[in-house]
């Protein structure tokens, strides 16, 4: 899945991204350190990772974030 970055707190190395039909899912601390990413900047556009249920609200889980490379 692929989506782009809308907010990164660098302190807590968590933020939201927003997917492709605009919706913003929130990603924690362990799916950043899971890409292996040291920062993240709003408009980078990354793949993500998801887990097979969603999150409480129905929003994706985030497992992995990383940058979408072409």
């Amino acid at each position: 899945m692929h989506a782009t970055a809308y907010t990164f707190d660098p302190d807590t190395r968590t933020g939201q991204v927003l997917l492709d039909d605009g919706t913003p899912v929130p990603f924690d601390a362990a799916a950043f350190d899971a890409g292996g990413l040291l920062l993240l900047r709003p408009g980078q556009r990354v793949r993500l990772e998801v887990a097979d249920a969603p999150a409480a609200g129905g929003a994706p889980r985030i497992t992995l974030v990383t940058l979408q490379t072409f």
